[in-house]
């Protein structure tokens, strides 16, 4: 892409995010990554709780961008930050929440991504036995998914973080529960221990790449996408605008051009049954 064919796009992380968004990013945009050296991107919050992230994943992800872009003096940074809990659209299913965002200083351009995704072994529990803790072990794909050990939910003391062998698993769960007599253990969710969630990552870096290549029709920047989705399909039987999507309204932040796109997945009117006036 000739808008930031030879640039220099920084990756703000600590986790080996690189190996999941290098490889698309230099193909789509012809850029040339590298990683932000040293960047501890624990300050801004860790997934096992001892450092609490303040802000909105978006927000981090931003901030992230804004102090890696700081210290390497660079103008096109990209990061992402992740949340784990509840599906919203799947009950008794957790989901990995990916953002990704990419801040471009020379254009004054922001561009982002969120990836939801059921496909994460998130998980935790308080174990107090050694047949307990090898079934949680196997349920979450351990030891090709790392673990976190420590006394309780919220007691960080003797935590052991990275734990990728059965040897290292045993050791630390009976030094733990030895002196606290219960081990809180969970998934260890850092992109570099986690297989599963480095895929989630990568698959945002492919939803951002096809965002960037819709450019603006009137002045060509990246990223001309949907901003808002407008309901009122009307119904086939009476007419009547219902809830379904009737159009996207696509906006470019460059040049504040505006376009609204009519029936977006391809249906001109909706069935009765999803009209509140035919089937209220």
């Amino acid at each position: 892409m000739e808008f930031f064919s030879g640039r220099t796009l920084l990756i703000a992380t600590k986790h080996g995010k690189e190996m999941a968004i290098a490889p698309l990013m230099e193909r789509a945009l012809r850029v040339k990554c590298v990683v932000a050296k040293d960047f501890d991107s624990d300050v801004f919050g860790t997934f096992s709780g001892e450092v609490p992230r303040e802000n909105s994943p978006l927000e981090t992800a931003r901030n992230k961008c804004m102090a890696a872009m700081k210290q390497e003096g660079a103008d096109l940074c990209i990061a992402s930050e992740g949340s784990f809990g509840p599906h919203p659209l799947i009950p008794f299913a957790y989901c990995d929440e990916e953002w990704l965002l990419m801040k471009d200083m020379l254009h004054g351009l922001e561009f982002s991504h969120c990836e939801i995704s059921p496909e994460t072994n998130f998980d935790a529990r308080e174990i107090v036995s050694e047949r307990d803790l090898k079934e949680f072990a196997k349920k979450v794909r351990f030891p090709e998914h790392a673990l976190i050990l420590r006394p309780g939910e919220k007691n960080y003391n003797d935590m052991a973080k990275g734990v990728q062998s059965e040897s290292m698993l045993l050791s630390v769960f009976r030094s733990i529960i030895s002196k606290y007599g219960t081990c809180y253990v969970e998934t260890d969710m850092r992109a570099h221990l986690n297989p599963t969630r480095m895929k989630v990552i990568a698959r945002a870096t492919e939803q951002l790449v096809l965002k960037l290549q819709k450019l603006c029709p009137v002045c060509g920047t990246p990223g001309f996408g949907v901003t808002r989705v407008n309901p009122g399909l009307p119904c086939e039987l009476c007419g009547n605008p219902t809830a379904s999507t009737l159009s996207y309204t696509l906006f470019c932040q460059k040049c504040k051009h505006e376009q609204t796109q009519l029936y977006p997945r391809g249906k001109q009117t909706e069935e009765a049954r999803f009209c509140n006036w035919c089937n209220p």
